[in-house]
């Protein structure tokens, strides 16, 4: 009989006193994440954009041509500044339009992948679709 009534009674201690612990798991968890929040920052850059235009003439780029791209960086604020802007780049490719009107390509950008995801970083481009009016030659 003992060894029942030491059962019931480590169940009843175990589970009598969940509120506090409930509660104390949820500040934990509230804690990290707020300090996985705080400690996010955002670094805008600007790096040249590699335009390439119809190689055929039969349309013509009549709107300016972007020659930059705005690029952020999001991730850990100790991290984001050591990125190198050189290692990123960005491209545009308008080759495949061949009538006028405004075309919209996306921005898009290359860059050594496994670094930015082993770092938790995220990098975007700003804008992430560049348009030009082209029209007939």
């Amino acid at each position: 009989m003992k060894r029942k009534n030491k059962t019931n009674s480590f169940s009843l201690n175990s589970f009598s006193k969940w509120v506090p612990k409930l509660l104390a798991l949820l500040c934990a968890i509230l804690i990290y994440v707020a300090l996985r929040f705080f400690n996010m920052a955002s670094r805008s850059v600007l790096i040249p954009l590699d335009v390439k235009l119809p190689a055929d003439s039969s349309v013509i780029a009549e709107s300016k041509v972007p020659t930059s791209v705005s690029v952020v960086i999001s991730g850990n604020n100790s991290l984001i500044y050591l990125v190198d802007p050189d290692g990123i780049v960005a491209s545009a490719d308008f080759s495949a339009v061949d009538e006028e009107g405004i075309a919209r390509v996306p921005v898009e950008l290359s860059y050594n992948g496994k670094v930015f995801k082993d770092a938790a970083l995220t990098v975007r481009a700003n804008p992430d679709i560049v348009k030009v009016l082209f029209k007939k030659n």
